[in-house]
């Protein structure tokens, strides 16, 4: 691995204690459960379940440090910044953050967490954790966690079954094989199965051996390396390349964008559980979801009486077995209905009956090939230095919302296409207009005229708020010329 002189990932002088190696995979984009979930704030970052994002949760999961190392994530590199900040906030420091070039499934990213950890301890054993997952029983998870332990020591691959509560098509089921011995709720795996159709999944319900596949694993690094090099070559071949070329970007490393591009794209169940012969399984009875659609999410909300789930202000009038969420601050009243989510944002609708809530994703793909940009991201986008909000739009002019944080501080910039104003609202800002420095202190504003070369800042203790007024022929994001930046984003 060139361009570092420093460890990947640090583990301390105990590694031989056999500490448990968390990975967190964070490349979905959730895309059943739009409106929320946008490929650059997808739902794993957001506070979907509770008040925590839910990568936070899951790194406070396994942050026990007698048992874990520092979590290792995987992610994408539009998304780096925001997880970055969360774990800050939780006050967790990862052992590294490495940053995917592009989306390659689960194979090729377990594949970099096990050639990254050996090289720190040749004994790592790896959790592998979609980012994007709700568990309500920890002490069951721990337990859970200490039978897949077991088994991983004793050279098995561990997947972690969850006993179907209804007949599920959402999700991959195993069936389970010989029970093995000396670990409670383990088994040799028989059989992965991809989604199943209805009747199927009815099958696999009654006949107690098939359990729902819950994406976790349990992975000694050295063998799933072997594995790899027997099932998957050319995935392995492929990350150890990208490693080569990697590059530290602060506090993350990128891969090589050339070297990663070649993994095939696969999931690590097809490319290597379903052809190893060291797999095996651990019931977990977890409380357990993917939150994979709005109806997972009703499963595990607080209802009332007949069955309503709301957050936001919610009013309901002879309706049942309901989900809505309306967080933008208007009122939703739901009347007659029964069976339907509702989700609204500040730019979109969602309306979907229960048993259609795996389908929302087309409504995902009739976005993209419309070319509109609500399935990209929300009014809101978080930056490095805070945010922006779209708040109005029209011809020839803009009107936006832009938060930024103590020390936050934009890129050095000009446009070719339009005009700014800023009006402080909170704060204090520091302006740079063509190497003028400005104090602008609340209620006041500053010009920015056409091909300026300006930057904002914020020096202060507090969160900077001002009001961004854009005027011009032409106001797209991609009229923006950096010229320099504090993140790396030239």
């Amino acid at each position: 691995m060139t361009n570092t002189d420093q460890p990947l990932i640090s583990m301390g002088e105990h590694a031989s204690l056999l500490k448990i190696q968390p990975v967190l995979l964070s490349g979905g984009v959730g895309s059943r459960l739009w409106p929320m979930s946008r490929e650059r704030y997808p739902k794993q970052l957001q506070p979907i379940h509770g008040d925590r994002s839910l990568i936070q949760d899951t790194a406070v999961r396994v942050s026990d440090p007698e048992i874990f190392h520092g979590p290792l994530i995987i992610c994408n590199e539009d998304h780096r910044f925001i997880i970055a900040e969360q774990f800050r906030e939780i006050g967790i420091s990862p052992s590294a953050i490495i940053l995917e070039p592009m989306g390659r499934n689960t194979t090729p990213a377990a594949a970099v967490a096990a050639v990254v950890a050996i090289a720190q301890d040749p004994d790592a054993v790896l959790l592998l954790l979609p980012a994007d997952h709700a568990i309500l029983d920890r002490d069951a998870f721990m337990e859970a966690i200490d039978a897949a332990h077991a088994l991983a020591r004793q050279g098995y691959l561990v997947t972690f079954g969850i006993k179907p509560q209804h007949p599920e098509t959402g999700y991959g089921y195993i069936r389970r094989g010989q029970q093995l011995a000396g670990v409670v709720g383990a088994y040799t795996v028989a059989a992965f199965t991809e989604k199943p159709d209805q009747a199927l999944a009815e099958r696999f319900l009654a006949d107690g051996d098939h359990y729902w596949n819950s994406g976790m694993f349990m992975m000694p690094a050295g063998l799933l390396i072997a594995e790899l090099e027997r099932h998957t070559p050319e995935t392995l071949a492929a990350v150890r390349a990208a490693l080569d070329q990697a590059k530290r970007d602060d506090d993350f490393l990128r891969l090589g964008a050339e070297a990663f591009g070649q993994a095939p794209n696969i999931s690590i169940d097809y490319g290597v559980m379903e052809k190893t012969d060291k797999a095996a399984m651990v019931v977990a009875d977890i409380g357990w979801t993917d939150i994979g659609s709005w109806s997972a999410l009703w499963d595990i909300s607080d209802k009332d009486a007949n069955g309503n789930a709301a957050v936001g202000t919610v009013m309901h009038v002879d309706s049942r077995d309901t989900y809505v969420r309306c967080e933008d601050g208007r009122i939703a009243a739901v009347v007659g209905v029964d069976n339907v989510i509702l989700v609204t944002t500040d730019d979109a609708v969602l309306l979907v009956h229960r048993d259609r809530a795996q389908d929302v994703k087309h409504v995902v793909d009739g976005l993209k090939r419309e070319r509109r940009t609500e399935y990209l991201e929300h009014r809101k986008v978080h930056r490095p230095w805070g945010s922006t909000q779209g708040l109005l739009h029209g011809h020839r002019y803009a009107v936006k919302r832009l938060s930024v944080k103590p020390g936050g501080k934009l890129s050095l910039q000009k446009h070719y296409h339009r005009a700014e104003h800023w009006v402080v609202v909170s704060g204090t800002a520091l302006v740079t207009r063509d190497g003028e420095q400005i104090l602008v202190r609340e209620n006041e504003s500053v010009h920015l005229p056409l091909g300026c070369v300006h930057r904002l800042e914020n020096p202060g203790r507090v969160p900077l708020e001002l009001i961004e007024v854009q005027s011009g022929a032409y106001l797209g994001e991609d009229d923006i010329v950096r010229l320099e930046d504090s993140y790396g984003r030239l």
